[in-house]
């Protein structure tokens, strides 16, 4: 086996890799299951509220009563059923929106760290007489942190955009229910 440093923090690397792919696997798989269990328990709802309306309809005999009532009922609580299924939703993206979120921070951390290490690591046993190399080399790596703090800056910025896309489609639903409701 080679004693070359960089060859002995392969392994390491590859097993943080591998953390945070499961890390990002089990993040969106609990958030998955939450969106299954919000659309399955919708539907139980759905079906179960859609029988109680036709057989209340059944017995309407009126056309025009019939007419108010799936105006004045069925539609308002529709608009309702679909907002609160909304905000549900949305809060079930939130949550894997956020941890998403710490994960590809922490991912980003774990690798400025290894850089400054691996920097440390050649700069320091660099050969006498090599000094303009390496501060072309440490300048190098200076641009690459900043490069770092532009990519979690992205990476922040658009997590937060996507939160608030989400929340902006939830209101504006919610505010179309409540429209229909007032009408």
């Amino acid at each position: 086996m080679s004693k070359n440093p960089f060859d002995l923090g392969a392994m390491a690397n590859q097993n943080k890799g591998m953390k945070a792919a499961q890390a990002v696997g089990q993040a969106a798989l609990t958030s998955a299951q939450e969106i299954a269990q919000l659309n399955q328990r919708a539907a139980q709802e759905l079906s179960s509220r859609l029988q109680a309306k036709v057989a209340e309809l059944m017995k309407t005999q009126d056309p025009k009563a019939a007419f108010d009532y799936i105006h004045a009922e069925v539609l308002q609580d529709a608009a309702k059923e679909v907002a609160e299924y909304q905000a549900q939703l949305f809060q079930a993206f939130a949550s894997g929106n956020k941890e998403l979120a710490k994960i590809a921070e922490s991912m980003i951390k774990e690798s400025q760290h290894d850089l400054i290490h691996f920097v440390n690591e050649a700069t320091q046993n660099a050969p006498a007489g090599t000094e303009p190399y390496t501060s072309v080399f440490k300048t190098s790596f200076n641009n690459a942190l900043q490069n770092f703090e532009l990519i979690r800056a992205a990476m922040a910025d658009s997590f937060v955009n996507f939160e608030k896309s989400v929340e902006n489609v939830t209101n504006l639903a919610s505010s179309q229910a409540t429209g229909k409701k007032k009408s």
